[in-house]
């Protein structure tokens, strides 16, 4: 390399290609594309087949890693993609066999929304080991460590990396403050060293670190241990990029980027403009650049098939608000969908002030999955539902459990006042446990495999069916053939997205008319179709060779008019289970169906006494706000 007499680089010595002099301590990278990249902006949808095209050529870049499974990808993957989370591992693997795959695990929650019992978590960490996970990067939503003690010893067994993780979050603008401080990540990244983790990763899920802070916090972090550290931030805020480079200089060893056209907004700073910035340095990535763009080039041309799951309302790319409300990316859109869902749009304002106000209430607890959820759901409904001046009439079943102890310590006491109202009738007890929180729970395997022997095939089926018993039993009715799966889980064309296309063209100039409820040809696809808040259902027969299509559209059905004596959805969900069957008694207060909104459950109780007359719905049925889903006589 060649400098001119300011010391200044001589750029046209350089080239873009990975032959160039390899640098003094080039920064590792980890492309999280296949899994939080597409999280962040295409609500995890990426579907196996558009990963595969690039796989190969993923491989040759030189990556660090490849993070590319967990986190919602396995809840996702079988509940909305008919896809089985196992088989994208052996893929990919097939694909991809020399860069070293990692996934995020949420400690003894796993892939779930609860803490499970540390049979499956040894089941789990086995059999993910066993299908090709290398790196395991581990959280948990308290910092509560005892949460990590089985599943560190299970991925110490397999002999893979066990990367601890501080979740990074604030009570200030900038890092400080009397709770989340440098203080208080030194404290917790030495309780990770005493742990024995082979790197610790600093996960800045809402894009909340500032330059100078990830500066000053990766620093203090190095001088204190020579575990290596790995940053993990998100763009939403627009500081990601100028993050990622301060924590370059400050001697950061891996960092998380993204391919173009999964990065930026909600998602991570992209690859390619950081490889020409650190060109020529000492933390030169070596990336060939030509190489990084064709496989842009090619990500590109499956895009149009999610655009549709992206939200273009803003013209801006970046959210400043986050900087004031804090809300995740993935927290954020199921904030804002399940108000859209209930027609109550116009309270996301109350919703962003009420935030901070309940996350308070529950212990100032960091917002991320499953805390982000469980303090966005309660206050969704603190909103809705409080009526003159009391609080938390609706309490949902995960903040009951959080204040139970179920999910760990928090970092601060709960409120009393809400933990009292939360415990009421708590089946467990009103007393809130110490212990570890997987210490009170029973095994679940056994279960597990008596209660799919006739379903699960192998043990990677009981386990998904361990994790997820509504939604994997549905899904492997699916794989197996028991059942038909639905349109909406399988996975659409080029040419369906330019079909749809055509559709909303014609909605929008008023050629797609209402035909009436006319039978859809066998060969029929659905589509839906919204045009200035009008849905249509459109049924398109699938052209044979010199074909033509026929369509018949017809407005989404409305839901059923609630009366006094029905237990009606007062959110949009998913019917998780049953608590009485038609022909029982219930008394006022009983809970008679629990329903799932925003991966939360909640109870939803007889306002009289009587008999159960009807249940309108199945389990595993999506429901909207304001359809009756119990009769009572």
């Amino acid at each position: 390399m060649k400098f001119d007499k300011h010391g200044v680089l001589n750029m046209t010595e350089m080239n873009y290609a990975g032959d160039r002099p390899k640098a003094k301590n080039p920064v590792k990278v980890q492309d999280v594309s296949y899994r939080d990249g597409h999280q962040s902006i295409f609500a995890t949808r990426g579907r196996t087949e558009d990963m595969i095209p690039v796989a190969e050529m993923m491989d040759e870049v030189g990556f660090h890693s490849l993070e590319m499974w967990g986190g919602a990808t396995f809840d996702v993957m079988h509940r909305f993609l008919n896809e089985d989370p196992w088989e994208r591992i052996k893929t990919l693997r097939q694909h991809a066999p020399k860069t070293p795959f990692s996934m995020l695990l949420r400690g003894q929650n796993l892939v779930g929304y609860r803490n499970y019992a540390d049979d499956v978590v040894d089941t789990f960490i086995n059999r993910a080991s066993e299908n090709g996970i290398d790196i395991f990067r581990m959280f948990d939503a308290l910092h509560d460590f005892r949460n990590f003690e089985t599943a560190a010893k299970a991925i110490k067994a397999n002999g893979k990396h066990f990367q601890g993780t501080l979740c990074y979050t604030l009570t200030e603008l900038r890092l400080g403050g009397d709770v989340y401080n440098i203080d208080f990540y030194l404290k917790k990244a030495k309780e990770l060293v005493d742990m024995g983790v082979d790197s610790i990763c600093i996960k800045d899920m809402a894009g909340l670190l500032a330059p100078y802070d990830a500066y000053n916090l990766i620093k203090a972090l190095k001088s204190q241990s020579d575990t290596p550290i790995h940053l993990h931030s998100h763009f939403t805020s627009g500081m990601g990029d100028l993050t990622l480079l301060k924590a370059v200089e400050a001697g950061v060893d891996v960092i998380d980027t993204c391919m173009a056209p999964y990065a930026y907004r909600t998602s991570h700073p992209a690859i390619e403009p950081l490889v020409v910035t650190l060109m020529g340095t000492d933390r030169d990535t070596g990336f060939d650049l030509k190489l990084l763009n064709r496989i842009s080039k090619e990500m590109e041309k499956s895009t149009p098939k999610y655009m549709h799951l992206m939200d273009n309302t803003k013209l801006s790319v970046i959210d400043t608000d986050v900087i004031l409300h804090q809300t995740p990316g993935g927290m954020l859109s199921n904030l804002v969908n399940q108000l859209k869902q209930m027609g109550s749009i116009d309270k996301l304002d109350e919703v962003f002030e009420m935030l901070p106000k309940v996350r308070e209430k529950l212990g100032q607890i960091p917002l991320v999955t499953p805390t982000s959820q469980i303090v966005g759901t309660q206050t969704v409904n603190n909103v809705l539902f409080d009526k003159n001046g009391e609080e938390f009439t609706q309490i949902t079943e995960q903040v009951k459990d959080l204040c139970y102890g179920l999910y760990g310590k928090t970092e601060l006491p709960i409120d009393s006042e809400v933990q009292k109202k939360a415990l009421k009738d708590y089946p467990r007890g009103q007393e809130p446990i110490t212990c570890r929180p997987a210490d009170i729970l029973e095994p679940e395997m056994p279960k597990v495999k008596k209660d799919f022997s006739g379903l699960a095939k192998d043990i990677d089926e009981e386990v998904l069916c361990a994790l997820y018993p509504i939604t994997g039993k549905r899904f492997l009715n699916w794989k197996h053939g028991h059942e038909k799966a639905p349109d909406d889980v399988k996975p659409k064309t080029l040419e369906d997205v330019e079909m749809e296309r055509e559709l909303i063209a014609k909605a929008v100039s008023g050629e797609l008319k209402e035909k009436g409820d006319a039978e859809a040809p066998a060969n029929a696809r659905s589509f839906d179709v919204y045009v200035e808040g009008e849905h249509f259902s459109v049924q398109v027969a699938v052209p044979k060779a010199g074909g033509s299509t026929s369509k018949s559209p017809k407005k989404k059905k409305e839901s059923v008019v609630a009366d006094p004596k029905s237990i009606v959805a007062p959110i949009p969900g998913m019917i998780v289970e049953y608590k009485k069957e038609v022909g029982d008694e219930v008394k006022k207060g009983d809970v008679v169906v629990v329903l799932e909104a925003m991966k939360m459950m909640n109870n939803l109780e007889a306002a009289i006494d009587g008999v159960i007359k009807e249940i309108h719905f199945s389990t595993a049925d999506s429901v909207a706000k304001g359809d009756v889903l119990v009769s009572i006589e």
